[in-house]
This record gives structure tokens, sequence and C-alpha cells, in this order.
């Protein structure tokens, strides 16, 4: 019997600013994850990271929003994507993700953009690229829920929903439906005794799109003003005021305001509903962003009411209103200030802030950047200021390769979103949970292959003609030493650390100063940057934050490697580390070659071996590194045989099958010698093959026949029990395992592995 369970989940942020939402009754966070929806649970204590991911959706989720059930026990999530459908997501205990997915709604025609709730009610409202905004009432049908579209409204003048906020009009049953977006107006909709939305105003003011709305009570009373606040591309964040009352009369604006005169206006604009009347007045314009704002987050607490705005500019800033004269400050900066900020430096900037949120109780706020990684800020009433804790991370685009450490003791990972990234696991006495402990490797090309070489090397490859070795540092090496336990058992001298030239691609060592330590506060001036180099150790008791893991776990980059003709595609190195075989992107026989390298001098190995005539898309090392196995796109394999005789690092072609698959083999590995000389082999053609080499050749032993095409294969390292366990994954992102039987090599069991 075999037993499983998801240690551990790794996935970046969507960067759309309707991507996530964090429900006030479980403290879960729901955000995008390309085309998945991740959960995490920011409050626990365990530090676990993504709980689960939930399938459906076929393209990027943009929009996430927990739907506010009457039960605590019945939680609902709705994600909107760019594949135009709408999907709801239903709590079921049974489900191993914790949720399944209860209506997939596709009435639009384009990506849905925002999504809009409000507690007390049954709908809801969606955006989309299709220029309308349709309402839906959700039902609940015994055990499950059902979901119909009530209302679709066209937008006038046309413009791209980019924002929704839904909000109810005093003590009635009356709702008020802001919507903004590619134009600079908001306009509001108006619903009476749960009818039709109409549109009544549109309130110009901004000069550029906006990207947010939020409306919440300004006091924790039945008959409250509302506030309307908008948050937009010029910079700016604009305050409304809907109150039922009679609009107190303002004092004429002055001329000195300039250009401003005109966006400041007071005119009061009037709502109707069946019975009441509302007016909608100017009330506030906050400056002090020096970029676009994406997000805007109230929260009315029960000792005042908080903005929480979040952008481009690197930074999130907490507004409030002054007691004694009611004029809206900002009051906390939080982020990146600093002379590092800024778009154009890999290590030194988040590329700004997408999202900002609330946690429920107000003690904990989370923001979203541009890596991917969600960062936290916890509030610390002692010292009355916000400090930053662990949050999660991970890849923001496809993930490309992943490779164990030659003894197993961490995971590197690497992919189209240029970044190679360390994951290792956090162990303080009996408690244990993984997490990005370094980024090796910040590049400017598309990342395609890595592999590790020794405890302390890994080389990895990219769209581009080279290979790039790089060694570990001793700042990174004593932190999986003081985290992980995890040792590095060299003689030889680490770097101290490692830092990107400007305009540079490779990762240059330095040496700092005996006694010298890694200044990681994020404040340093420009001199600073390009002359003095980074400490020798991280001072910490916890996995690295996002600001320490982008400059201060680089990597140093050892070697390149030259020879190929185009983009990189396979590398692998033996497992005594001497030999490193690579690949790269071919169409005819000239560059569809594989070329060694040995590691002692990182000179090429003459001449380069030839077999296919197409791309090779994996090579793979026996476990005693006496063959090597190529597959390609031209649906052949071929294994070639160490020649101790001559020199170790010779290779010569031993097998070959033209036709070992109908369709392009994507991926190879050996099984454990103890089971023989057995290879499998995966291909587009949803087959994995096992063939076994003999004294006459080789044969097919077993066919395994799989849902789609197979992407991704390997063996267990070992044998349990004469029986051995292989992993597959497909080109639909399912994961199976096969337990097969020695010696004939049959499937005795087969498990799919869920994502939770």
């Amino acid at each position: 019997m075999v037993d499983w369970n998801t240690e551990y989940l790794a996935a970046g942020g969507n960067r759309h600013p309707s991507a996530a939402d964090w429900d006030p009754i479980s403290g879960l966070l729901a955000f995008g994850a390309d085309r998945n929806l991740a959960i995490w649970s920011p409050l626990g204590n365990g530090y676990r990271g993504v709980k689960a991911l939930l399938r459906g959706h076929t393209d990027i989720v943009n929009a996430v929003k927990f739907f506010p059930a009457p039960e605590p026990f019945s939680q609902t999530i709705i994600s909107g994507s760019v594949d135009k459908t709408i999907r709801v997501w239903q709590s079921q205990t049974t489900s191993p993700a914790g949720f399944d997915l209860a209506a997939t709604l596709q009435s639009h025609e384009s990506s849905i953009n925002s999504l809009a709730v409000f507690k007390g009610t049954d709908i809801f409202a969606s955006g989309s690229a299709d220029a309308t905004i349709r309402i839906w009432r959700i039902e609940s049908l015994g055990n499950g829920l059902s979901v119909k579209e009530v209302q679709t409204i066209q937008t006038k003048p046309k413009f791209f929903p980019l924002a929704l906020a839904l909000h109810s009009l005093g003590a009635g049953r009356d709702l008020a439906l802001a919507a903004t977006g590619t134009k600079s107006i908001v306009q509001v909709y108006v619903a009476s005794n749960d009818g039709e939305f109409c549109h009544q105003v549109t309130l110009p003011g901004h000069e550029g799109w906006i990207r947010s709305l939020g409306i919440t009570q300004e006091r924790e009373l039945a008959d409250s003003d509302l506030l309307l606040a908008s948050a937009s591309h010029d910079k700016y964040i604009r305050l409304w005021r809907i109150t039922q009352r009679k609009p107190k009369a303002k004092s004429k604006i002055e001329p000195a305001f300039g250009d401003l005169e005109k966006s400041l206006s007071n005119k009061a604009y009037k709502l109707k509903t069946s019975q009441n009347s509302y007016s909608v007045t100017f009330e506030a314009l906050l400056l002090g962003h020096e970029d676009w704002i994406y997000t805007i987050s109230w929260r009315l607490g029960e000792e005042r009411l908080q903005l929480l705005s979040a952008s481009a500019d690197n930074s999130l800033a907490i507004w409030e209103p002054e007691l004694s004269s009611g004029v809206w400050l900002c009051t906390t900066r939080l982020g990146e200030i600093s002379a590092q900020k800024g778009s154009t430096t890999a290590t030194g900037s988040t590329g700004g802030f997408y999202i900002g949120l609330w946690s429920p109780n107000g003690e904990k706020l989370i923001s979203l950047g541009r890596t991917g990684s969600w960062r936290m800020w916890n509030y610390d009433r002692d010292q009355h200021r916000w400090l930053q804790g662990n949050g999660v991370s991970g890849h923001t685009k496809a993930v490309a390769d992943v490779t164990w450490a030659k003894d197993g003791s961490y995971l590197l990972s690497t992919g189209s979103d240029q970044t190679t990234r360390l994951h290792a696991a956090w162990k303080r006495g009996s408690k244990c949970s993984w997490h990005e402990m370094a980024r090796p490797q910040i590049h400017g090309y598309n990342l395609n292959c890595i592999d590790s070489i020794g405890q302390i090397e890994f080389i990895s490859g990219a769209d581009e003609k080279l290979l790039r070795v790089f060694d570990e540092p001793r700042a990174t090496a004593d932190l999986l030493d003081t985290l992980c336990d995890i040792h590095t058992n060299v003689e030889q001298n680490l770097p101290d650390a490692a830092r990107i030239p400007v305009l540079g691609l490779s990762n240059k060592a330095v040496e700092t100063a005996a006694g010298e330590e890694l200044n990681t506060d994020g404040h340093a001036d420009t001199e600073t940057l390009t002359s003095t180099a980074p400490g020798q150790t991280l001072n910490i008791d916890s996995p690295p934050l996002e600001d320490q893991l982008a400059r201060h776990t680089l990597w140093p980059e050892r070697e390149k490697l030259y020879g190929h003709g185009y983009e990189i595609s396979a590398v692998a190195s033996s497992h005594d580390g001497t030999v490193v075989a690579t690949s790269c992107r071919a169409s005819s026989l000239d560059h569809a070659v594989i070329r060694l390298y040995k590691t002692q001098d990182w000179r090429e190995v003459r001449p380069p071996l030839i077999a296919h005539s197409l791309t090779v898309t994996a090579l793979c090392f026996s476990s005693d590194d006496r063959y090597l196995i190529s597959v390609g796109r031209d649906r052949q394999w071929a294994v070639f045989e160490r020649d101790s005789s001559v020199r170790p690092e010779i290779y010569l072609l031993k097998h070959s099958n033209p036709k070992g698959h109908s369709r392009m083999i994507l991926d190879a590995c050996w099984a454990p010698l103890e089971a023989g000389r057995v290879f499998a082999t995966a291909g587009r053609d949803k087959m994995v093959r096992m063939w076994s080499i003999n004294a006459a050749g080789t044969e097919c032993t077993t066919t395994i026949t799989a849902a789609s095409s197979v992407t991704a294969i390997d063996i267990s390292s070992r044998l349990l029990q004469n029986k051995i366990v292989m992993a597959l994954g497909t080109e639909m992102g399912n994961v199976t395992l096969h337990i097969l039987q020695l010696p004939n090599w049959t499937v005795k069991q087969t498990f799919e592995l869920h994502n939770s």
C-alpha cells in the first residue's frame, strides 16, 4: 500500500488587481495562480503556505471573490477568468481540495476582469472585456446551489469594466452598483426593491483608467453615510460621499488651485429610489503615490475608518481622516522606500504592488508584487509599527524543470518567469514546513532546464546559446545550515555572495571584509549599490523575506558553456558529477547533437554525440553513469555507453530506435540498477514504454496508456518489496503514480495525486 500526502505547494499570484480576496469569516485567502485558484490561510501559525489548488479554468484567473454566505460552514468562492467563464466553488469537506466546482457560467463573450458581492444579498455582479456588466443571483438547492443571470448592462459610453463595487443604500433593500474601467469616469447604478439596476449618476474627475473601487459605511450605524473611493492611473484616489440627508453647502474652490479647480468640483449628484433620494458629493482627493494605483481596500474598525492603497510605486499606504479636522492623511507607508526601487533593476525592485488587502481583524496586511510573492505585515501594538512576516511565493509562469540536490536535501525549480528558486524544509524542533529559501538566478531569458552537478553546484539553460554554472555562496550555505540542517561538506572556499551588475546577466561573486554582515534593511544609496558588496551572512531566524530573496540569495556564476547554435533545450549531469550533457533546439542534423563537457576544466568533449535529426527534449544518465539516454522530437530514443577503456568522459552510441513512439518523445528516465538495465520513455502519443537492455539488444517490456500526452516521467531510485513506483505527468496537469511489479513489469496499482 502506497501512502502519500501533499507536503508543499508553491504558486505565484496573478498580477491583476482583482485576482485575490480575503474571507472575513474563515480567514482563508483565495488568489489566482495562473489558471488555478490557490487557497491559503495566512492567519494559521504553521507556516504551511498554499493549502490547495482548485483546477477548472482553462486560462488565467483575473478576478476572485468570496460570496458572503449566511452560514460560516457554507463557503462559496466566485472566480472569473480570461477563458470567458465564471466558476462558482462551494466548500465540500469530502473534497481533497476543500472545495468543489458547483457551477460554470458562460454568458460573457470576453475575459472577466472584475467581480462584486455584498453581504446580505443573494446577487453578485461581473464585469467583462465584452463591455457588459452582468448581474447574477445565487439560490440554494439543498446541498448545492444554482446561479441564474438576471440582468445584462451595456456600458454607455462603451468601456471595459475593470472594477465594480456593490453596497446597500440606507437600511432598506435598495442597492448601489459602482462601475468603472477604461474610462476616467465612475458610473453609479441603483436597484430598488430587488428590481433591475438603472444608471443614474456619472462621476467625473479622474484623468486616467480607474483600476479599483471600494464602498463602505462611514460608521457602524444603519443610517450612516457611505464613502465611495476610486483609484486611478492618474496617481490619485478620489473619495465621494453618498448621503440621504441634504448635502451641506461647501465653500467655493479658490481659483488658486489652478487646473485642479475643475476636478475638485463640489457639485451634488442625485440618486433616486422608489422611496428615498440620495446625494453624491465630492469628499476628498488623496495625493501621495508616485505611480499608478492598482487597488484600494476599506477597513471599518472599532476605533477609526482606514483605507489601504497599493501602487506601482512599490508602496502601500494607509489613509485615515484626522479626528479634529476630518482631513484625510497618509499615516503609514510600507514597501520599498529606497534607492533600490525601480522597475528596471532585476534585484532591487518589486515592480510595484498589484494587490493590497486587510486581514479580517485588521492586524495583518498582505500585498502581491511583480515576482508573484505575497508579502505580509503584522501590526505590533507594543512598538506601534508594522513588521514584515513570512508570506508565500512561487513561479508566476510555467515551471520548465525541477531537480533535486544530489543528496535530496533541497529542490531547485526554474521556468518561464526567468528565475531559479531553491525550496527546502524549515526545521524547528518537531515542526517542519517548506519554503523558498533562495533565488539563485534572476535572468533576462526564459529558463528551460536545470540539473544539480554536486552538493554546491547547478547548471541551467535558457533561451540563449550558452549554459551557465553556479556555485553556492557562503550566505546561502549558512542559511541552509541554520534553518534546514543542510550542511555543506566541502573543503573549498565558498564566495561570500553574488550580485547582478547593471545591464548584466551574469551573477558576479563578491567578497566582504571579515566580520561584515549582510545589510537586510532594504536601504542603501546609489553609490553603495555599485561599489560595496553585500555582506557575508543572513542573520535571520526564519525563511528569507521577498526583498531578501531577490537581493541577498543570488548564486555567483562560475562558468559559461558555449558550443550550441540555438536555445538550450535539455541538460543532464552525471551522478558522479564529472560530465554534463547538453542539447539545443534544432531542425537539422547539424544542431541536433548532444555536447558533453568535463566539469574538471569545463572543456567540451569532442566529437559531439550524433543520433537525432530534431530537437533533443530530454537527457538522463543511468544510476552508475554507464549509459546516457536521449529522446527527441524525431520520435526516436538513443542510448550511449561510456567507453571507460579510452577516457571515462567518452560516450559512444550503443542502441537506438527511430520509431520508439508514434509521436515525439518528451521525457525519459532510468529504473534503479537492481531492476536491471531498464529505462522508460514518454511521448505525445499518450504512451509510456519500458525498455530492457539485454545481450541481444533492446525490447519493449511494458506499455502504459495515459489519458493525455505524457510530458514528464520519473522512477523511484530504489525497489520497494520488489516493486517500483513510477510517476507520470501529463499536459493536462495530472500526476499519477503507477506501482509496477517485477520482474514482469506489470501495473499493480494506479493513484492520481490531487493538488491539496
